[in-house]
Parts: C-alpha cells; structure tokens; sequence
C-alpha cells in the first residue's frame, strides 16, 4: 500500500494537492499532511488526513513526518535564501525514512535560465539526483493567482504596472498544478523524469484585456524598464532588495523564460489548463462579494 505524503500543506498549493490526491480516489488516512503548525490543518485532520508536524527549518521533526512515507510531495519552500539546505534537510530524512520516490516543485527551465528563483531550485534537483531516490521534477510556471491575487489593485488603479513587455508567461492555476502533481504521485513511468509545465501563454497586455472583458472595468498594462519598475516598488512600500528582486522576474519574463509549449501539463491532467479568462472570473466574483483578493 502505497503512503502518499504532502508538505506545505497550510499553503494553498499543498492543499490543493491533497485534495487532487482525494479526487484521484486516494484515502484521507493514505495521505500524510505535514504541516508546521498541525492546528492549522485541523480540518484535514478532521477529514481523516493524517496530519503531522514537520518543519523544514527544525530538522528533528522530520524523521517522525516521514515515518511509513512511500511517495513524498516535496513542496518548494517560499524562504528564499534559505531553501536548498532546507529541502536538502527534507530529502535526507526521506532518505532516512525509506521514502522511495520524491515529487518536487521547482522552476521553469531551472537548469537554462536567468529566473533568479532558480538557483536555489536548481541546486534541490541536484541534491535529488544525487540522493539515489527515484525523482520526479515538476517545473511549474506561474501561478496565474500571482496575478488575480492583485485583481481589487488593478481594477482600483485601472493600471498593472510591470517590466514584462511582451513576453508570454506559460500561466495556470495552482489547482491545475496540483492536479498534475496528483497524477505523477499516483501514477508508475514518472521516474526520473523531468517536466515542464505550463498552461496557455499570455501576455501582460492580454492580461489587462481580459481583465477589462470580464469585469467590464477598464484596466490597461504599462510597461516599465526592470530600473524603474523596482522603484515604483519602493515608491509602493517594498525594500530596496525586494523591489530589485521583484522587478528583475518581470525582466525574465520579458526575455521568455517563463514560456512553455511543453504540453507536458495538460497530458498529465488529461485537460486544457484553465482558461485565464475563467480565472479572472473566479477571483472577481471573490472580490465582487466581499471575500477577498488571495
């Protein structure tokens, strides 16, 4: 029998990941939930899920998360700086735990492009290759959520600002993602492999287009050098060092790094990834009746 583990879980990303477990049919006490604050994740606990303790940044509680583990969902950490001795941490104890094969969220094209998130991605893929685990390597483009996030902004200014130009960014939903994630941990022929995953490419000018179409709010792109992006993003309240961060992705994405037609997403979920238009219709009626932007 198969024990199938989940890390992150009080993000939206590990959530959904659970649930796309479920809808494939797994049992809720098949499914560990590991979580750093396990109170957070009472309702999956309450649904049957069994929820654990372990915190990528506290090695000593991963041994007992990972306990009976057979297939694990290593989920990226958001701790930037931080992450490749913290996976690094995880895959060991997995090692340790006789996990016999890691699912892990990295970046697009982590091994040929300039991203500055993909170092560190790129590095945690190596320590898997070296690590003698079989793998599997999921190298998400953007959650089209970084943007309807931001819906009550745009529609407020009528602006998004950015320093992507042109360049097509491969998004999709992070249920889409998660979706892909449950079929490679619960489907064989996904050793060592590689993918790329993104859904239908848009643009920052297609974005505000789409954005006005749905919400009959008109909404436009201006776009900005990565110079004097980062400085409307200190201007906005970031920090230097973030605003530089910030604005040096859109400048990847100006240069196409965040582009794929893989198809290699939509082969795993069996679909076409969700339109952008029905994720902006999502996230409005959110904000439409009061819930809320994230």
């Amino acid at each position: 029998m198969t024990t199938y583990a989940v890390t992150g879980v009080t993000g939206p990303y590990g959530r959904l990941a659970v649930a796309a477990l479920r809808a494939r049919g797994v049992q809720p006490g098949d499914i560990v939930a590991i979580a750093r604050t396990p109170a957070k994740a009472a309702d999956l606990a309450d649904a049957g899920v069994v929820v654990r303790e372990g915190d990528y940044s506290r090695p000593p509680t991963l041994p007992a998360a990972l306990a009976g583990v057979t297939t694990l969902l290593l989920v990226s950490g958001s701790e930037v700086g931080h992450r490749v001795a913290q996976h690094t941490a995880v895959i060991d104890a997995a090692k340790a735990a006789g996990v016999t094969r890691i699912v892990y969220t990295s970046a697009p094209h982590a091994d040929a492009t300039t991203l500055a998130l993909a170092p560190e991605h790129r590095a945690t893929e190596q320590v898997l290759e070296d690590s003698g685990i079989a793998f599997t390597i999921l190298r998400n483009s953007w959650y089209i959520e970084n943007y309807t996030s931001q819906l009550g902004q745009y529609l407020s200014s009528g602006v998004i600002l950015g320093a992507g130009g042109d360049g097509r960014i491969a998004g999709a939903t992070r249920a889409d993602f998660a979706a892909a994630a449950a079929a490679v941990l619960t489907e064989s022929g996904h050793e060592n492999a590689v993918y790329e995953l993104g859904g239908t490419p848009f643009t920052f000018p297609e974005l505000a287009a789409t954005i006005t179409e749905v919400t009959g709010t008109p909404v436009v792109y201006r776009d900005l050098s990565v110079e004097d992006f980062a400085a409307e993003l200190r201007s906005a309240g970031l920090d230097p060092d973030t605003a530089s961060f910030v604005a040096s992705l859109d400048g990847s994405i100006a240069r196409g790094e965040l582009d794929t037609d893989s198809g290699d997403l939509q082969r795993l979920i069996g679909r076409p990834s969700t339109p952008l238009a029905d994720a902006v219709r999502l996230a409005h009626s959110g904000t439409s009746t009061g819930s809320g932007e994230a």
